[in-house]
């Protein structure tokens, strides 16, 4: 949508809320900006950024978190639009629906459980490539994450797309009643809930949560990325709750819904389980063989005793 301009005529008599922006795409000159995939963009820049610092922190090459990038951010993306399809397959497999706009991205549409999981198996490969531990560098991209996450619910934001329920709270959204997205049978002052702030606020507390607990607990092995599936899964479990777009649904439930629940409580038992078994944190950002020495040292070793 580049103009959405409903409202115009009605700004005057509303009562205060928060407003959605007019626009979400921009021209340089015969090039669109779009807001939902600059906010991408910046959530990515940002994620790193924060990366790399804590990825110094323990000893690392901050270059090795963009190699490591080039491999889990496409696989990331992919991951997403994969998930986002298959779990609202009316949209584009429906009655009405157009499977061209399957490849759409820039229109908005990446699931969260795809984007992480594809996006793990990148980043796996990029640290197997780079000699350095998987667990290791989850644990440094854990916060970095959510602010990811935080600053891409912008690009929703200026889509005016996913938010809540109808609510008279003073904070409630406003949605261009001409738009889209704009439930049918409503008037047209309705106000929403901002699940889009709401989220944008829980990731990022939830990222505070991260660093604290890291550097007052020294976690390890995989446990701070482990503590942000569950951190974020239960403010997800919320939000989505709130949402009135439409969604697949089990038993009454978001598909979404259930997912973070199922996968909220497999972090947490990993949680658990990982902190028994390997208590403390790693004292290298090196892989380490099974015997626990550096791979690069055992190699360097065996080369010289040839």
């Amino acid at each position: 949508m580049t103009g959405l301009t409903g409202l115009t005529g009605l700004t005057g008599l509303l009562p205060a809320a928060i407003p959605s922006p007019p626009e979400s795409v921009w021209y340089l000159g015969p090039v669109p900006l779009r807001a939902y995939a600059l906010a991408i963009l910046a959530g990515i820049a940002a994620a790193v950024w924060l990366t790399q610092r804590r990825w110094a922190a323990r000893g690392g090459d901050p270059e090795t978190v963009l190699e490591i990038s080039y491999w889990a951010v496409p696989f990331g993306i992919v991951g997403g639009r994969i998930y986002h399809v298959l779990s609202s397959p009316d949209a584009y497999f429906g009655a009405d629906g157009n499977p061209a706009k399957a490849f759409a991205i820039w229109e908005g549409g990446l699931g969260i459980w795809g984007a992480i999981a594809l996006g793990a198996v990148g980043a796996y490969i990029g640290c197997r490539r780079q000699k350095v531990s998987f667990a290791v560098f989850a644990d440094a991209v854990a916060p970095g994450l959510l602010v990811a996450q935080a600053i891409g619910r912008l690009g929703n934001w200026f889509n005016q797309e996913l938010f809540g329920s109808p609510t008279d709270l003073p904070w409630g959204l406003r949605i261009d009643p001409t738009s889209p997205t704009f439930p049918d049978g409503l008037p047209a002052d309705t106000l929403f809930h901002p699940t889009f702030l709401y989220e944008m606020l829980w990731n990022l507390a939830a990222a505070a949560v991260l660093i604290w607990a890291d550097r007052r607990f020294r976690l390890g092995h995989g446990r701070v990325f482990w503590l942000y599936v569950v951190l974020y899964t239960a403010g997800r479990v919320w939000i989505e709750a709130l949402r009135i777009d439409p969604a697949e649904t089990v038993l009454g439930l978001r598909l979404n819904v259930w997912t973070s629940i199922l996968v909220g409580c497999a972090a947490l038992v990993a949680f658990a389980v990982v902190g028994r078994r390997h208590p403390g944190r790693e004292t290298t950002v090196q892989l380490q063989s099974p015997d626990g020495q550096d791979v690069d040292a055992v190699g360097r070793a065996e080369a010289d005793g040839r």
